[in-house]
C-alpha cells in the first residue's frame, strides 16, 4: 500500500487529493495536512469585501467531504520534511504541528512514498511596516481578512453618506507583491458599489502598483484581441480604469504603512507618501516555511526550497539573465530534482524567473511583480501531479505522460467589476501560454487567436457561474471529475 501525504488543502493541493484518491481507491491511503479547517473558493473573497456575498458563501468545512472520500484530513501545519528518514527511521517522513484544540501543539511523524507540497504561500505582511489586518489596511487574501475588509468599508461608506469625503487606496502593498488581478477586481468593485450609491463624487480612489505599467498583472502584460483590434492589456487596463474615475501610481514599492499614510519608493528612486482612509493593499508571498533534514540532521533547507521558501522543481535555476530565458526554463511535472517521490504543485513551486522584467530604482530596491501561479494553472498543476503519481503506482511507469508547463498553458481570467445579475459587469481575458514564448509568438509573444477580452454583462454571468461549478467540484458533489480545472 502506497502512503501519499498531500501538505495544503487550496486549489492545487485539494485538487490533488481527490484525484489521487478517486484513481486509486482505498488500496493506497492519502493524508492531507492544513492548517485550516476550511476550504475556500478564494476568487470569490473579492465579494465578501464589498459585502455581496457572506464568508460562509465562499468556503466549506473540509473534513465532512474527506470523510466522505476517506482522506485522512490533520488539521496540522508541516513543519519539516525527512526526505531520506532519519537515525533509527528509514522512511521518509513530514514533521507535522497540530492546530486543533484537542491536540494543539503537538508533533507527528507522518511516513510517506510520495509527497505533494502544495502548501500555496505564506502571506508576508511583515515585509512591509505597517501592512496586513490588525494594523492600518485590510486584506481580501482569506474570507476573514475580506469579512473585516467589507465591515471597514461600510464604515466609509457610511461616513460618505453623511458628508465625509472619502480616500481610497488599492494595490500591491509590496514592492515584488503579486496577484495584481485581484486587487485590479477588487478596485473594480469598490468602485461599482460607490457609484451605484450615488456617492463618486465624495469618494477619491487610486490605485497603487509595482507594474510598470498597467496591465501588467506580474506576467509581463499581454497583447490581447478586443474587438477586432490588438490592444495592450495597459491601454485595456487604463481605459477602464478612466471609466471608474480611478487614479493609479505604478512602478511603487510600499515599504511602510502608518495610520492613514502610505510610504512609498518609486522607481525613479525618490521617496513619496499618498494619503488614505481606507486602505486594501495586499502583501508579498513567501513560502509557508518548512524546514527540510538530511538523515544524519543535517540542515538542507537550501536543497530543497529556494531563498524565498518556495520548494525547487523541474526548473532553470542557473540565474541566467532576463533576456535570455525561455519557456524551456519553466518545469513541467513539479517534481524536486533531488527526490523523485517530492512535487510541489501551484504557488509553492519556485518560478526560474520572473515574467515581468526586473526592475531595480536607482537605489538599489527591485520593483515589480512576482510570478502568479493562483487560480486556474495552480489546479491543472495539482491534477497533473496527482495522474503522473497515480500511474507511477499503478502502472510503475517510469516516464511523466500528464505535462502543465505555464510556457504551454493557457489561462482565463474573469474580472468582476460590479456584482449584480442585470447590472453587473465584469472584464474576461484568456492569455495563452501564461508564460510568453518569443521565439514561437515573435509578434505578440502569445498565440494572438487565443488571447483575448472584453468587458460586458456576460462575463459576470460566467463568472457567478464559475463560483458554483468550483464549489459543486471542491465539495465532490456527482460528476465533479468531469468539471475542469
Amino acid at each position: 500500500m502506497a502512503k501519499i501525504v498531500v501538505l495544503g488543502a487550496g486549489i492545487s493541493g485539494h485538487t490533488a487529493a481527490a484525484f489521487i484518491k478517486k484513481k486509486l481507491g482505498n488500496k493506497h491511503s492519502v493524508t492531507v495536512v492544513s492548517p485550516a479547517k476550511n476550504y475556500q473558493w478564494i476568487p470569490s473573497n473579492i465579494w465578501v469585501g464589498v459585502g455581496k456575498m457572506k464568508p460562509g458563501q465562499v468556503y466549506f468545512p473540509l473534513k465532512k467531504v474527506y470523510d466522505k472520500w476517506k482522506i485522512d484530513f490533520r488539521q496540522a501545519f508541516a513543519r519539516a520534511i525527512f526526505p531520506e528518514g532519519s537515525a533509527g527511521v528509514e522512511s521518509p517522513y513530514v514533521e507535522i504541528e497540530y492546530v486543533q484544540q484537542e491536540k494543539q501543539g503537538k508533533t507527528e511523524r507522518l511516513e510517506y512514498d510520495y509527497l505533494v507540497n502544495a502548501t500555496g504561500p505564506r502571506l508576508n505582511f511583515e515585509a512591509t511596516v505597517g501592512l496586513g489586518p490588525g494594523k492600518h489596511t485590510v486584506s481580501v487574501c482569506s474570507y476573514d481578512h475580506a469579512a473585516e475588509a467589507w465591515k471597514k468599508l461600510d464604515e466609509s461608506i457610511k461616513k460618505m453618506e453623511n458628508g465625509e469625503k472619502q480616500r481610497f487606496l488599492i494595490g500591491a502593498g509590496h514592492a515584488m507583491a503579486t496577484c495584481q488581478g485581484a486587487a485590479f477586481e477588487y478596485i473594480l468593485n469598490v468602485a461599482y458599489e460607490i457609484k451605484k450609491k450615488g456617492l463618486s463624487h465624495m469618494a477619491d480612489l487610486c490605485w497603487i502598483s509595482n507594474e510598470y505599467e498597467l496591465g501588467d498583472f506580474g506576467m509581463g502584460g499581454a497583447f490581447i484581441k478586443r474587438g477586432g483590434y490588438i490592444t495592450p492589456t495597459k491601454v485595456f487596463a487604463e481605459s477602464i480604469f478612466a471609466e471608474y474615475g480611478i487614479k493609479w501610481i505604478k512602478r511603487a514599492g510600499v515599504y511602510k504603512i502608518e495610520e492613514g499614510k502610505a510610504h512609498y519608493e518609486s522607481l525613479e528612486g525618490e521617496y513619496k507618501t499618498v494619503d488614505f482612509d481606507f486602505a486594501m493593499l495586499l502583501p508579498s508571498f513567501s513560502g509557508a516555511g518548512i524546514k527540510a533534514f538530511a538523515k544524519d540532521g543535517l540542515d538542507i533547507t537550501d536543497k530543497l526550497f529556494s531563498p524565498g521558501g518556495f520548494m525547487k522543481v523541474d526548473a532553470d535555476y542557473s540565474g541566467k539573465d532576463f533576456e535570455d530565458w525561455s519557456i524551456e526554463d519553466w518545469p513541467s511535472v513539479y517534481q524536486n530534482p533531488d527526490y523523485e517521490n517530492i512535487f510541489a504543485p501551484g504557488i509553492a513551486f519556485a518560478p526560474p524567473h520572473s515574467i515581468s522584467k526586473p526592475m531595480k530604482s536607482r537605489n538599489g530596491t527591485a520593483i515589480f511583480p512576482s510570478p502568479p501561479r493562483t487560480g486556474m494553472p495552480s489546479g491543472v498543476m495539482g491534477k497533473v501531479v496527482a495522474l503522473n503519481i497515480v500511474d507511477k503506482i499503478k502502472h510503475k511507469r517510469k516516464y511523466f505522460k500528464h505535462r502543465a508547463s505555464m510556457g504551454r498553458m493557457g489561462a482565463a481570467c474573469i474580472v468582476s467589476a460590479g456584482f449584480s445579475f442585470w447590472r453587473g459587469n465584469a472584464a474576461t481575458m484568456t492569455v495563452f501560454p501564461v508564460v510568453p514564448d518569443w521565439q514561437k509568438y515573435p509578434d505578440w509573444g502569445r498565440d494572438i487567436k487565443y488571447t483575448v477580452g472584453e468587458a460586458g454583462l456576460a462575463g459576470h454571468w460566467i463568472k457567478l457561474l464559475l463560483h458554483y461549478m468550483f464549489l459543486h467540484k471542491a465539495k465532490g458533489y456527482p460528476f465533479w471529475w468531469l468539471l475542469p480545472e
